[in-house]
């Protein structure tokens, strides 16, 4: 009895196609814009800053960390540092209070804002009202100090006068003098209105990408639209809500006319946010730089690396929130 064999075949299919990342020409031209690009940004960054600190540097080696903690602005002669004595403590605490106010008042609009404009209005009204927001993101900062200046400003006073009189047992409200003008408060609420445009446009957008699958389940199970909001949308928009705080945070910290034309420039350490007195180092700047000599140059110029390096921690800062809040999240 013969057995039949059957031979394998000797045939294994096509030979395999080596895959390789090899650009071409393309590929390569456009990846090298985009890293020219990305490049120059942090060359002018360096610049910026290797120019104000060689501008600067001999007040900090002047005065070392002094200049931090110090809140004497005195030129001296002004031809020397001799004699001078410059610190910036004051500046820096105002500018701080001053941003943190404006982020807590523009808050709650900001949330507001973001969740209307994306849920409770028709798609034609929206892109209108969404236009107008960013318009208004995009106004220069001197007309907001003007209308804080000019219209604001009477009204915020009453409100600071209001304010103190029944809170004013709280240390941060209270005044040793009633003049409620030019205060901290009313830079805090035109710096907020400020801030309200950018951080709802981040918001907004982050909010739009919530998942629609979750809201709809949140509907079919009898919850109501604020119900739904609460549940899905408001988790999963936190980075973004974050990150345009932040962002806004940025410009407040720097922000100039606007706090120039609402705040009293006073060199005094102050926690009172509805004295008329205060400060922040970009009105510093513009304040002096006009009548500034050589050695309060250099000392401006020190100030201005004081910010930039604070703007500077304020967004690796918010990136950093921003990721982990974001896989948190996932």
């Amino acid at each position: 009895m013969s057995i039949a064999t059957v031979d394998k075949p000797t045939d294994d299919g096509p030979p395999r196609r080596a895959i390789t990342n090899q650009r071409n020409a393309s590929d390569k031209r456009f990846r090298a814009v985009v890293t020219a690009g990305a490049m120059f940004a942090f060359v002018v960054l360096a610049l910026i800053a290797g120019f104000l600190l060689f501008r600067g540097f001999e007040v900090f080696k002047e005065f070392g960390f002094g200049f931090l903690t110090s809140s004497t602005w005195d030129s001296g002669t002004g031809e020397s540092l001799e004699g001078a004595s410059f610190g910036v403590a004051a500046m820096l605490v105002g500018s701080v209070i001053v941003a943190l106010m404006a982020m807590i008042l523009a808050l709650p609009f900001v949330i507001g804002t973001s969740l209307f404009l994306e849920y409770y209005i028709g798609k034609k009204l929206r892109a209108v009202l969404v236009s107008i927001l960013d318009l208004m993101a995009a106004i220069p900062s001197i007309i907001y100090g003007l209308w804080g200046y000019l219209v604001l400003m009477p009204y915020a006073a009453g409100w600071a006068e209001t304010i103190n009189k029944y809170f004013g047992w709280i240390p941060i409200f209270k005044v040793d003098v009633e003049n409620f003008d030019a205060s901290p408060f009313i830079s805090a609420l035109v710096l907020g209105l400020m801030i309200i445009p950018i951080a709802s446009s981040v918001t907004r957008e982050v909010y739009s990408r919530a998942p629609q699958d979750q809201i709809s389940a949140a509907y079919a199970l009898g919850g109501s639209r604020w119900g739904a909001l609460k549940a899905v949308v408001l988790p999963f928009g936190r980075s973004g809500l974050i990150g345009g705080m932040l962002l806004g945070l940025g410009r407040a910290l720097g922000e100039t006319v606007a706090v120039l034309l609402t705040l009293n420039l006073v060199f005094e350490l102050k926690f009172q946010v509805l004295a008329s007195a205060g400060g922040n180092v970009a009105s510093l700047i513009a304040s002096r730089i006009g009548e500034a000599g050589p050695s309060e140059i250099k000392a401006l110029m020190a100030a201005g690396l004081v910010l930039f390096t604070l703007t500077l921690l304020v967004n690796f800062g918010a990136s950093i929130i921003v990721s982990r809040t974001s896989k948190v999240a996932q």
